[in-house]
């Protein structure tokens, strides 16, 4: 019999007291610290009935909460009825950390649980350092509960991986290696320790299906200057894929032996990351081997594309266009008739994109949310929550594709017939902040957090905000959000840099109203010699109409017109020779200049 919510939470309380503690916190992540992970991992879900991708929960032997951002408020709150766990929202200047939250509540020198394989080895010293500071608790590193708790645990992904062809990715395994080697010497280095699954996947042109949206494999990769050995389940090893390991001279051990490896590692300086390490890997290193903490060097050289993985996503916002301009095409037909419903949106658009050349699924569960449901930032269709589409008000529809040449992410507000002048002015605010962003021109050297403010401007005039970055970095067909790159409010020390992809999407949200956010994908390009050195700008990538019905044309500058002119054009002339006469026509009619 299926257990319910506080079932949960109890027997992991009975199974906290057999253990001498007084604590557990259960994060959202897996043993490689990824954002999605593996059905098999998803125990923060299982323990609170949050099915969001972010978020901690903290038990202790009374109360429980759970912690998230922004975009799951509304969600978090939905969610967590009747569940016991009360939502604290981070953030905000009421809400207190989970140290602060254990600390208040926990008698001094209290244990606090954490499985290992679950935390950072940089989030177990801050959280043992903030215990020491307020409350005198010990962290315990301890087995994973959830083998004894969870009755029916998915197993872990054993689905094969496959070779990612140097057609899309441009370069091949043996330069990529060369290339991090070189890295981690220029670092202080003679090894290097990879944890995080997008990049190994991307050192070593591998692509699978362990995780949902992400191509990415489950595995751990050792490089030194000599050798690479890379950790894997022998049963998602095809002949192919080992032969082609061998070949690029990557050695093959099981899965389970990566901390017996590294105890037993002769390497004298080893370069790993603490806030991409898990604990108990970070533990079981050679205490003989001294650790060079600092970011691993695949994610920068991972985040430039080379003019390869450009050519390609250009075919593959050309493809995601097409499907795109045929969506909105049949959702202008059929809401009128009121029997479309927003999980029929995701259907419709996986459909049409499913017809696209090298389309190997999305790149994230789409998000539709129709009036109201689009101030719910992260919003997925339930068949409980499903409503059906009215002529009047926006749809907001966050979507993406991954295809073999590229990756996706998209969002466009859509109105569905008369709107609110209120509506009408967050939308348009919303747009004047995406085309500031847009057109702006940087010197090189500046961080993501220096163009936020472009963004976010238009909306902080009258006195709204938004909590979720401005813009993320998408992967090649890799996760759709991948680093080092970001534009947000937070301090992010690494500078845009040319070749650099990064998603542009302020959002404004009112809960029990609407929501409305504008996404697109731009690259950083070159922009010419100036005073001070070089410069650059943004090329904006994707490649669909932005909905004009809700825009208030007076507040527009005329800059800002100009640019939704001139990117309508690009869009039309771009989709247009693949398009059928009917389509064309529409195309034209949605592109026309304001």
């Amino acid at each position: 019999m299926n257990q319910t919510i506080p079932q949960r939470v109890s027997a992991l309380r009975q199974w906290m007291q057999t253990q001498g503690l007084e604590a557990f916190i259960i994060p959202s992540t897996d043993p490689h610290l990824s954002e999605y992970v593996a059905p098999h991992w998803q125990s923060r879900e299982w323990i609170s009935g949050f099915t969001g991708s972010a978020g901690t929960v903290a038990v202790t032997l009374n109360e429980a909460g759970l912690w998230t951002d922004s975009r799951y408020f509304l969600q978090a709150a939905r969610q967590l009825e009747g569940s016991g766990i009360s939502l604290y929202k981070e953030m905000l200047p009421e809400t207190p950390d989970i140290p602060d939250f254990l600390c208040s509540r926990l008698s001094p020198h209290a244990a606090v649980g954490i499985d290992g394989q679950m935390f950072s080895a940089a989030q177990v010293e801050k959280f043992a350092e903030a215990f020491r500071q307020k409350g005198s608790l010990r962290i315990l590193s301890v087995a994973d509960p959830m083998d004894a708790l969870w009755e029916d645990r998915p197993p872990m992904p054993s689905d094969p991986a496959f070779v990612y062809e140097t057609a899309y990715a441009g370069k091949g395994c043996p330069e990529k290696l060369a290339a991090i080697r070189k890295a981690t010497q220029e670092a202080g280095a003679e090894a290097l320790l990879v944890s995080a699954l997008d990049e190994i996947a991307w050192a070593l042109n591998l692509r699978g299906t362990d995780v949902h949206c992400n191509p990415v494999v489950i595995s751990y990769l050792y490089i030194d200057q000599e050798e690479a050995h890379y950790f894997i389940q022998p049963e998602k090893l095809t002949e192919t894929v080992a032969a082609y390991l061998k070949e690029n001279g990557v050695t093959v051990h099981p899965y389970d032996e990566v901390q017996s490896f590294l105890s037993d590692l002769k390497t004298t300086n080893l370069l790993a990351d603490a806030s991409k390490t898990n604990y108990a890997i970070w533990s079981a290193i050679a205490p003989s081997c001294r650790k060079v903490e600092g970011a691993s060097p695949i994610a920068l050289l991972k985040a430039i594309r080379n003019e390869r993985e450009i050519a390609g996503l250009h075919n593959a916002m050309r493809k995601d266009g097409i499907a795109l301009t045929r969506f909105l095409m049949w959702l202008e037909k059929q809401v009128p008739a009121g029997t479309v419903t927003e999980t029929d949106v995701d259907r419709k658009l996986h459909e049409l994109r499913a017809a696209q050349p090298l389309y190997k699924g999305e790149s994230f569960d789409t998000i539709a949310g129709y009036g109201a449901h689009g101030a719910i930032v992260h919003y997925e269709a339930t068949p409980e929550t499903d409503i059906p589409l009215q002529p009047r008000g926006f749809l907001l529809l966050d979507s993406g594709a991954q295809y073999l040449d590229g990756t996706t992410d998209i969002t466009r507000t859509i109105a569905l017939g008369p709107l609110t002048d209120e509506e009408k002015t967050d939308y348009t605010l919303i747009l004047k902040g995406h085309i500031d962003l847009a057109m702006a021109v940087f010197p090189e050297g500046t961080r993501g957090a220096q163009l936020d403010v472009l963004a976010r401007m238009p909306i902080w005039q009258h006195r709204m905000n938004f909590l979720h970055g401005t813009g993320h970095g998408v992967g090649h067909f890799l996760n759709v959000h991948e680093g080092p790159q970001s534009i947000r409010m937070n301090e992010n020390p690494v500078t845009l840099q040319a070749g650099m992809v990064t998603s542009n999407e302020p959002g404004v949200y009112k809960a029990d109203s609407h929501g409305v956010r504008t996404e697109n994908l731009v690259l950083a390009v070159p922009a010419g010699e100036g005073m001070f050195g070089r410069y650059l700008k943004f090329e904006t990538l994707t490649l669909c109409p932005i909905c004009t019905q809700g825009i208030i044309r007076e507040m527009l500058t005329r800059e800002e017109t100009d640019w939704l002119n001139q990117y309508h054009r690009k869009v039309y002339e771009t989709l247009a020779p693949d398009l059928n006469e009917e389509e064309r026509l529409w195309l034209k009619k949605a592109t026309k200049a304001i």
